[in-house]
């Protein structure tokens, strides 16, 4: 079961680079399919619970791959706050996040060239670090 997670949550967290990879291209070649995609985020219930069922694999995967990782505490860190602000989200009402996403997803819009920039760092930055030995810790 070990080497079963040791290859599947580096996979997980490969899985997430691609998407911050292809979200940041799509802001900066697309800008409105971009602000459309994230529009639709928390929209409905299920979209909601979708989106904290992928934050929390995605965060276990952090978490699960950091000892093998550059900057191992830091990548479990960020693994906890996605599980932990998933966990939380999960137990309020959906509607209170849906609400917060149609105030902030507009602002951050505002600056759509800044968010696609933000996410091809963090994609190319996870790649980066899932292929570097852990020197750091």
């Amino acid at each position: 079961m070990d080497s079963l997670i040791s290859v599947v949550a580096p996979g997980v967290v490969f899985l997430v680079a691609l998407y911050l990879l292809l979200l940041g291209g799509g802001a900066l070649v697309r800008p409105e399919t971009a602000k459309r995609f994230l529009g639709r985020l928390a929209t409905t219930q299920r979209l909601h619970f979708t989106e904290l069922g992928l934050r929390v694999v995605a965060g276990a995967a952090f978490v699960l791959s950091a000892p093998q990782m550059t900057w191992a505490r830091s990548i479990a860190v960020f693994g906890w706050v996605l599980v932990g602000t998933s966990i939380l989200l999960a137990l309020i009402p959906w509607r209170y996040h849906q609400r917060f996403a149609a105030w902030a997803v507009p602002q951050a819009m505002q600056h759509v060239a800044l968010v696609g920039v933000a996410s091809l760092v963090g994609g190319f930055g996870l790649i980066v670090l899932l292929l570097l030995p852990r020197a750091v810790g």
